[in-house]
């Protein structure tokens, strides 16, 4: 029996019936469907809209059907047009007419968008939660690595000489925006939207803040028309989804370069790496690619569902049934990202000669010989010049700026002394820079404590 039977004479077209039908995909929210009516009818008993037996009678039945689901003594039903009608169904039979008043002074339209909003805060906080495992093992890699010297690129060419500890906090920053992001979906989004009705609210006298405080919203929605048709959050959780995909693949391109034979600056545990069937000397970094590909598919839910709102009138419209599919693909997809990844980065291996050999070889050393002189009175733009000369000098015979005489120094600029060489020495290079944001450990060092602090909030 459809809970809106009651208009229409025919049987509705069992391929119409499987294309309206979102139990397939509702299903997620029998939690959060429940708890939102537990809290509905505590509220209309509280407003003598039922009475106290009537409550009693529909929370015990809705308690029995969530625990009966939850232990599998219950299946829900593939038949059922949406989660909101089997719930009420099984509750009907199991307490009889009593349960047909579960659904006084509410609508379909507001309930599904409190199942929504119950549903993706606790996403949110899963979401989060994984994040923050993240960064603890960023930290942990950051920590152990603050004298661990490698090249810093710009334009995917050696630049300067950092730290993996200066590299991956630059990652520490972008996910904790990124949790950053997810804190203020929530704040924005925990109002409730129950008693909103269909668009237009309703007659009976409810109390919208006390149901509010039952299910942990701020307040209740100020408007019933913006209630039912809102999915403004759903869009910035898929934004927000969408920018942490794209920190995870940049940073799996990187760890993808930096795996390679032409680099060797990390080993990938065997757990998270497969072998060829062809080649047997292989060890591919297919979930560092599977991850930078997954991101794709989240950009995807978020242009999809933008695209899905853009042309809707108020208030409610069936196409908005199309956000929950796309938005639990997009969640689902982000999570496992997230643990994969988290997993794969405690287990990765560092090859730390290679990676200070690379840092060494490469110029990366050459703005500090540009300093060098600056600090001993040419201008910098002729420093510039003078190191330029010094390079070109070093690919003409294969050297490096450390490999240089001293009289090779001189024959190029009379100011260069001995000390050059502790100059540009990668150590010096790096310790020297110790401003904040920069590479140099003690710079990291205070960091670090501001990181720990972070997590610990």
């Amino acid at each position: 029996m459809k809970l809106w039977g009651g208009r229409f004479i025919k049987e509705e077209n069992s391929l119409v019936n499987q294309f309206n039908a979102s139990i397939s995909f509702d299903q997620r929210f029998y939690r959060q469907d429940i708890h939102g009516s537990i809290a509905h009818v505590t509220m209309l008993a509280k407003q003598g809209i039922l009475t106290d037996s009537e409550k009693q009678q529909i929370v015990e039945g809705l308690e029995g059907i969530l625990t009966d689901v939850e232990n599998g003594t219950l299946e829900i039903d593939p038949a059922a047009e949406d989660i909101h009608s089997f719930v009420e169904a099984v509750l009907t039979q199991r307490i009889g007419d009593v349960g047909k008043k579960l659904h006084t002074g509410r609508s379909r339209n507001d309930q599904v968008a409190l199942d929504m909003k119950l549903y993706i805060r606790d996403e949110i906080s899963q979401l989060d939660s994984l994040l923050k495992n993240l960064l603890h093992a960023l930290l942990t890699i950051i920590e152990s690595n603050l004298e661990t010297y490698m090249p810093g690129f710009t334009h995917l060419q050696k630049a300067q000489p950092v730290t993996v500890s200066h590299h991956f906090g630059a990652y520490f920053e972008m996910f904790l925006r990124d949790r950053s992001r997810l804190s203020d979906i929530r704040k924005r989004m925990n109002t409730c939207p129950l008693g909103a009705g269909a668009l237009a609210g309703t007659t009976y006298p409810l109390d919208r803040e006390y149901t509010a405080s039952l299910l942990g919203f701020d307040c209740a929605t100020r408007n019933s028309m913006d209630s039912v048709s809102d999915r403004d959050y759903l869009i910035e959780l898929c934004s927000a989804m969408a920018t942490v995909m794209m920190h995870l693949s940049r940073f799996c391109e990187e760890m993808i370069l930096w795996n390679s034979n032409e680099y060797q600056f990390v080993e990938l545990d065997d757990a998270y790496s497969t072998g060829s069937s062809i080649m047997p000397q292989k060890k591919n970094p297919d979930i560092a690619e599977l991850v930078r590909g997954k991101t794709g598919r989240v950009y995807g839910a978020l242009v999809s569902i933008l695209t899905t709102m853009k042309g809707i009138p108020l208030a409610y419209n069936k196409d908005m049934q199309e956000d929950k599919e796309l938005v639990f693909d997009a969640i689902d997809t982000t999570k496992g990202c997230i643990a994969l990844f988290t997993g794969m980065l405690e287990t990765m291996k560092f090859n730390k000669e290679i990676m200070e050999k690379s840092a060494a070889n490469g110029f990366t050393n050459a703005t500090d010989a540009a300093d060098y002189l600056v600090n001993h009175g040419i201008p910098f733009r002729d420093a510039h010049g003078i190191v330029g000369r010094l390079v070109l000098y070093c690919l003409d015979r294969g050297i490096a700026l450390d490999d240089m005489s001293l009289e090779e120094y001189k024959a190029i600029s009379p100011v260069f002394e001995e000390d050059i060489y502790d100059a540009i020495s990668l150590k010096t290079c790096v310790e020297k820079r110790t401003v904040l944001g920069a590479p140099g450990p003690s710079a990291m060092a205070k960091v670090v404590v501001e990181y720990k602090k972070l997590l610990e909030e």
